[in-house]
């Protein structure tokens, strides 16, 4: 008992501890929130930019034939940056593995989260057999919660390395954006720059897109593991009334019962008494069959709330 409580109070350090992570991952979340605004406020104001650069672009297209010696040295230029343009395609390549992996690694733990799951669903089937266990079920079950919480929490620290992977795509991104720039400046080539500057938004919107749907299966985790919850104290509670109930009702037919048939054994009663206490007797047994049918059904309708 002693070890159960060391425990069970070492299981409470972790879960407080593991709360503390959480509140400071959400405390990382809001800043990372604030700072994807301020690039979308920059973002803004690089678009407002193109507009003002592509005004000038159309009345450079008037002077093009006087500056094709210049176009040489601007392709020259351009090469350059389609090669730093590449190398950074490169760097997203690796990044979009790395999320890849995480997935991967997600889906591994919501296979054990499954496992968990059909575990206690046999449990469940096992404790109507089990009513004079239900202590020692009780303390079975605790434990089983914790292991799922600790599932959780593995989950929740993917969703972390997620949020780092996903940080270091967006500082990739970031530099993307100052490549961007520096092409703005690039009179000849501001066409394809805003181009490519499309594209990054495409993908920023795809990454934003993807910490939403992390966010939300790691809130139905959660609301399943408080249903799971839910339903078994609901099936405990119920489980109790009906040992309460039985305890009552099928013992007041049974003594009655009983003493009719010590009237019985009496042999001084005549064949009229003997008569009457039979009818006296079935009462009793027609009401012991009521409750036993109620009883049944009484246990289906817990089994299939706890099956829901």
């Amino acid at each position: 008992m002693k070890k159960n409580s060391r425990d069970l109070a070492q299981a409470n350090r972790e879960i407080a501890l593991h709360t503390q992570e959480k509140e400071q991952r959400e405390a990382e979340l809001v800043i990372a929130n604030l700072e994807l605004d301020f690039q979308q406020s920059e973002k803004e104001d690089r678009a407002a930019e193109l507009v003002i650069a592509n005004q000038v672009l159309r009345f450079e297209k008037g002077e093009k034939a006087k500056r094709a010696a210049e176009l040489l040295i601007a392709n020259k230029e351009l090469i350059y940056q389609n090669e730093e343009k590449e190398d950074r395609a490169a760097e997203l390549v690796i990044a979009d593995r790395e999320l890849v992996f995480q997935t991967s690694e997600k889906k591994e733990r919501a296979a054990e989260l499954k496992v968990a799951n059909k575990e206690l669903a046999y449990q469940h089937k096992e404790k109507g057999k089990r009513a004079a266990e239900l202590i020692l079920a009780n303390k079975e079950l605790l434990f089983q919660n914790q292991e799922k919480e600790k599932r959780a929490a593995e989950l929740i620290i993917a969703n972390t390395e997620l949020i780092y992977q996903n940080q270091e795509k967006e500082n990739r991104a970031a530099e993307l954006l100052i490549a961007n720039t520096e092409l703005i400046f690039q009179n000849q080539e501001k066409e394809n720059r805003a181009a490519e500057l499309i594209i990054a938004n495409k993908e920023l919107a795809f990454q934003n897109e993807e910490k939403e749907k992390r966010a939300a299966e790691l809130i139905m985790a959660n609301t399943q593991l408080k249903a799971a919850r839910d339903s078994q104290q609901n099936y405990i509670a119920g489980m109790q009334e009906m040992i309460f109930i039985a305890s009552h009702k099928i013992r007041q037919p049974i003594v009655h019962i009983l003493g009719l048939t010590n009237l019985l054994d009496n042999r001084e009663q005549s064949a009229q008494d003997i008569k009457e206490i039979m009818l006296m007797m079935k009462q009793p047994a027609n009401n012991l069959d009521k409750f036993t049918r109620e009883l049944i059904a009484y246990i289906n309708k817990l089994d299939s709330a706890n099956k829901i």
